[in-house]
């Protein structure tokens, strides 16, 4: 586990494109917190370090927008937020998204995240105190995330708590 401190939004994008400088095709990326935590302004740090160029905005309600990006890679950004059964995530395909073609950046995916196969965990909790500032905890599940566990560490050593 990682615990990390971004005093702004600009170190919350900077943390993101650190992440997103060591995923790969095929890379699950759960993003957790309450509402207004950061989930989204993490997301558009981490697609604008992958070359994303259109704006990228939450999917609550059409649950998954994807962005292609200059590698030939697609963003796929999911918000699971109003599905209500294990079913209901089953069917937006994550797999397939993942196999084919993309890095999936799940919002809210938390709930289910012991169903998910090999994951980074990304925990934002937005300081009290500080509108600005973000606590920002990851953790990996599988071995794909804990082969890259020492890069994620360097790339994201200046926030470090």
């Amino acid at each position: 586990m990682l615990h990390l401190r971004a005093r702004s939004l600009a170190d919350t994008h900077a943390i993101a494109a650190a992440l997103a400088a060591v995923s790969r095709r095929g890379d699950l990326i759960v993003l957790a917190g309450e509402m207004g935590a950061g989930k989204t302004a993490f997301a558009k740090g981490f697609g604008q370090a992958l070359g994303v160029t259109e704006p990228i905005t939450s999917p609550t309600f059409t649950l998954v927008h994807s962005y292609d990006t200059p590698g030939k890679l697609t963003l796929h950004h999911a918000d699971i937020y109003r599905l209500s059964t294990q079913h209901e995530v089953a069917d937006l395909a994550l797999a397939e998204l993942l196999e084919y073609d993309g890095i999936v950046l799940l919002e809210w995916g938390d709930v289910v995240a012991r169903s998910l196969g090999e994951h980074l965990l990304v925990q934002l909790d937005a300081d009290p105190d500080d509108e600005d500032a973000r606590d920002i905890t990851l953790s990996g599940s599988g071995r794909a995330w804990a082969e890259r566990w020492s890069r994620i560490e360097a790339a994201t050593e200046e926030y470090a708590c």
